[in-house]
C-alpha cells in the first residue's frame, strides 16, 4: 500500500502497453517510478487485438514466447465477398499474447525498482509551486496523495491526465469489439482477413486474423453509425461456416475506443506528458497502434530521463506532437475518405479498383509498408533502452 505523501520521480497512470513500456525503461534508467492502474491483474480485460507489425518486430526485442506465428498473407474482401489476395516475402505480423506480454513487462519494471500499484484509480492532480505534481489516487477505497516530479498519462483515449495537465484530448475515435477463439482449425497458412463492410463496420472494417493457435474475430467503426455488439454477432454468423467458428472455443471478448485523429499537437508540458492512446498515437488509417505506442513511449522515457537529470525543460522539446503529426497528414486524408464511403456499391467499386496494378501496389503499401511513427534522432543512443534483452 502506498504511503501518504510518498515521493517519486515519475508517476505513470495506466499500465497498458504504453505505460508499461515507459515505466520499465524509466526504472531501468534508475528513475524512481510509480506505475498505477485500475485493474488488479493485467492479463485480464485486455482491449487490443495485439497485432505487431514487422517494423516493431525488427526494432524491439519482444519476447518470442509472447508472440504467435508469423503472418505473411492478407485477404481483402469486398462487400460482395470478392477476395483480393496479398502476400509478402517478409514476416509482416504477429499476434501478441498481450496478457502474458503485459505481465512480462510489469515484472521487468518491478525488478528494475519500479513500484506497482494495482486496483488504483486516478482522481486528479495539483501542480506545485516547485514544479512538481501532487497526484491524488484511490487505492482499495482509500485516498492517497503522492508527490512526483513528473506525471505520465497512459490512461487511454479519454485521458483524465490530459484534462488535468491542460493538454490536448482525442476528439475522433472508432469503437472496436472482437472475440478471441482457440481450438479453431483453419486450413492454410496464418492469415489476416479484412472485410470492407460499410454497414457492419462503418468507416473501418471487420476482421478475422488467425495464427494457428488463436483466432480474433471483430468489427470496428464510428460509434454513431452502428451498434458494435449486434454488428459483431451478424458478422460472425456470416463467416461462421468459412472459419468453422462453431468448433472453436471462445475464450475472451475485447473492445474499446480507438482514437483516429492522429497524434495530438500538445502532448507535453513542464509537469507531464501523454503516451499511447492518450496521445493519439494510433494510425488514422489502419488504426494500428502498437508500433507508434512503443516508439512514442520509448522516446518519452528518454526525454523524461534527460529532463530529470538536467532540470532543463528544453529536454522536453523533442517530444513534440505537432512535429510528429506531420507524419500522418496523408493518412488523415485517407481516413476522411474511408469514413465517407457509406454505400456498399461504392466500396465494391473501390475494391475492384484494387485489382489494378497501381492500386494493388497501394494496397500492398497500406498493409505491408513500414511507415508508422517517425524515427526521432536523439543526441545520445537509445539502443540500451529501445532493445531490451530477456
Amino acid at each position: 500500500m502506498l504511503s501518504e505523501a510518498e515521493s517519486f520521480d515519475v508517476v505513470v497512470i495506466g499500465a497498458g502497453l504504453g505505460g508499461l513500456q515507459c515505466a520499465r525503461l524509466l526504472a531501468r534508467a534508475g528513475v524512481r517510478v510509480l506505475l498505477a492502474d485500475r485493474k488488479r491483474a493485467l492479463d485480464v480485460g485486455v482491449h487490443t487485438t495485439g497485432i505487431f507489425v514487422r517494423r516493431t518486430l525488427e526494432d524491439f526485442d519482444l519476447p518470442a514466447d509472447c508472440l504467435g506465428a508469423a503472418v505473411r498473407h492478407v485477404t481483402l474482401y469486398s462487400p460482395a465477398r470478392r477476395a483480393l489476395e496479398l502476400e509478402s516475402a517478409h514476416e509482416e505480423f504477429r499476434i501478441g499474447r498481450m496478457g502474458k506480454l503485459y505481465l512480462r513487462f510489469l515484472d521487468d519494471c518491478v525488478r528494475a525498482g519500479g513500484v506497482w500499484s494495482p486496483a488504483t484509480r486516478y482522481i486528479g492532480c495539483e501542480l506545485q509551486a516547485d514544479g512538481g505534481v501532487a497526484v491524488e489516487l484511490e487505492v482499495e477505497g482509500h485516498r492517497v496523495r503522492v508527490l512526483a516530479r513528473f506525471l505520465v498519462g497512459a490512461d487511454g483515449a479519454q485521458s483524465r491526465v490530459a484534462r488535468d495537465l491542460d493538454l490536448d484530448a482525442n476528439r475522433e475515435w472508432l469503437v472496436g469489439v472482437e472475440d478471441v477463439y482457440t481450438d479453431v482449425a483453419v486450413a492454410g497458412a496464418p492469415r489476416f482477413h479484412c472485410f470492407l463492410e460499410p454497414r457492419l463496420a462503418p468507416g473501418y472494417l471487420a476482421w478475422v486474423v488467425h495464427d494457428g493457435a488463436e483466432m480474433h474475430v471483430g468489427v470496428g467503426g464510428y460509434p454513431a453509425r452502428f451498434e458494435p455488439l449486434g454488428a459483431l454477432a451478424e458478422f460472425q454468423q456470416s463467416i461462421a461456416g468459412q472459419f468453422a467458428l462453431a468448433r472453436g472455443r471462445k475464450v475472451e471478448r475485447r473492445g474499446g475506443r480507438i482514437p483516429v485523429g492522429g497524434v495530438l499537437r500538445r502532448i507535453k508540458c513542464a509537469h507531464g506528458l501523454l503516451v499511447g492512446d492518450a496521445a493519439g498515437a494510433v494510425s488514422p488509417l489502419t488504426a494500428g497502434g502498437l508500433d507508434p505506442c512503443m516508439r512514442l513511449s520509448s522516446l518519452a522515457a528518454h526525454v523524461i530521463t534527460d529532463y530529470l537529470t538536467t532540470g532543463n525543460t528544453t529536454a522536453l522539446e523533442l517530444y513534440s506532437g505537432a512535429r510528429f503529426r506531420t507524419r500522418f497528414v496523408s493518412r488523415l486524408w485517407l481516413r476522411r475518405l474511408h469514413a465517407n464511403i457509406r454505400n456498399p456499391a461504392l466500396a465494391e467499386l473501390a475494391c475492384a479498383a484494387m485489382r489494378l496494378p497501381l492500386m494493388r501496389a497501394f494496397a500492398r503499401h497500406v498493409f505491408f509498408g513500414r511507415g508508422s511513427f517517425p524515427d526521432v534522432e536523439v543526441e545520445r543512443p537509445l539502443a540500451p533502452v529501445i532493445k531490451p534483452s530477456y
